[in-house]
């Protein structure tokens, strides 16, 4: 048997929970949510990462649904909530390969039936407006993650790719993260700065995730994990969710994105817009300056540092599909993931290994949370506080009344 059938062969019993994909965004920006127009029952390939004959092709079992919208919208909430609708008319289209998944159970529940668990997490939090109300309406509406920032920084907490504005995480941005411990939603500190991942380290009670993250020490980009970072993951019991995006795993794509990035906007684009008529700019510059090419061997080196400094029950995978205009060479899109696996089986990794990566370490992750927000409900009521009031003085502190601040 081959690397890549035993590969095949583990994914079946153990599947890929993916923690970042943007399929919504991507229909959002494509055609305005209309599913006909991108019926992902059959093969998307000249528009899209995904659809269902590659995400069975691929081995995914559960994919947490990025609601992501962009932080200069003039209203983010709404556009979040256009996103929820869509992930949930996704499903309610395709109710023989997807299931709503909103606990580890659920999970499981859909893996024993064949199903692809979808969840959903939110990116970004100018998602929700500086509002802990917001925060619950949207775990009220099946939302299980939040990106505490997405590429800028939120009025509480810096980005990874932005000026430092609050230092880390602002008074009001700790309640944000007691308050997600409480309801049992996920901190995922992907995006954010590395001053922000420790203030979160230092405030959470419930294990965290990076949801599409790889490792600073081996691709020296802001937006991968310092090792010092991954090193706190065992004592927090959060899970490291690997990305493949090339201008985070790979060096020299790093200049060669900036570049690409730039001649993006010189075109009235935006760097991150994917749709066809963006897409012809990327493509006529590349014909000009050929791309750095990653493949899965890339990633796997991230993977290999990242199990030797935070272990393997702390390491998962965020491809990040249909969230960028490139994918790693044998990573095209989310029928790859065999091709990962049966890389890490020949650089030496164990089936029992494997199993954590793909499937086991994060639903422990979202169970465990949810352990910790029921003991939490039992002796913390839902917070009140405002950004005004916590972070009313210029050092941070909130005060006595701050930790928590709860209604009875």
């Amino acid at each position: 048997m081959t690397s890549l059938e035993e590969a095949r062969e583990l994914l079946r019993a153990f599947p890929v929970v993916d923690g970042h994909n943007d399929l919504p965004w991507a229909l959002r920006e494509q055609v305005r949510y209309d599913l006909d127009a991108r019926d992902i029952a059959v093969p998307q390939d000249a528009h899209l990462h995904t659809d269902l004959p590659r995400l069975r092709a691929g081995g995914v079992g559960a994919q947490y649904w990025s609601v992501y919208v962009r932080s200069d919208l003039p209203d983010p909430v709404t556009a979040t909530l256009e996103q929820i609708d869509c992930v949930r008319r996704l499903i309610d289209r395709y109710p023989d390969a997807l299931r709503a998944a909103l606990t580890a159970a659920d999970m499981e529940a859909a893996r024993g039936e064949g199903r692809i668990a979808s969840l959903m997490g939110a990116e970004g939090g100018h998602s929700i407006a500086n509002s802990l109300g917001a925060l619950r309406g949207l775990y009220a509406l099946g939302v299980r993650y939040l990106t505490l920032t997405h590429n800028d920084n939120v009025d509480w907490a810096d980005s990874a790719t932005d000026e430092p504005g609050v230092g880390g995480l602002s008074a009001f941005g700790r309640e944000v993260v007691r308050e997600m411990n409480r309801l049992g939603m996920l901190v995922d500190l992907s995006h954010v700065a590395a001053t922000t991942m420790r203030d979160a380290l230092d405030t959470s009670s419930a294990p965290v995730i990076f949801s599409h993250s790889s490792a600073r020490a081996v691709c020296d980009h802001p937006r991968n994990i310092p090792d010092d970072v991954l090193e706190r993951l065992p004592a927090n019991g959060g899970v490291a969710m690997v990305t493949f995006v090339p201008k985070f795993v790979l060096r020299a794509a790093v200049d060669w994105t900036a570049a690409a990035d730039e001649n993006m906007r010189a075109h009235g684009f935006h760097h991150l817009d994917t749709t066809p008529e963006a897409m012809k700019v990327h493509r006529a510059f590349e014909e000009r300056h050929p791309r750095p090419v990653a493949t899965a061997a890339t990633v796997a080196d991230h993977l290999d540092h990242m199990r030797e400094v935070a272990g393997i029950d702390h390491l998962g995978i965020g491809g990040d599909y249909d969230g960028t205009a490139f994918t790693p060479k044998g990573l095209d899109d989310v029928s790859g993931y065999p091709n990962l696996i049966a890389e890490l089986l020949d650089r030496g990794w164990s089936k029992t290994d494997l199993a954590k990566l793909t499937w086991k370490n994060a639903v422990r992750v979202l169970g465990a949370a949810e352990d910790v927000a029921r003991h939490l409900q039992a002796t913390r009521a839902a917070s009140h506080a405002t950004i005004e009031a916590l972070d009313a003085d210029s050092d941070g502190d909130a005060g006595p009344d701050s930790d928590p601040v709860s209604v009875g």
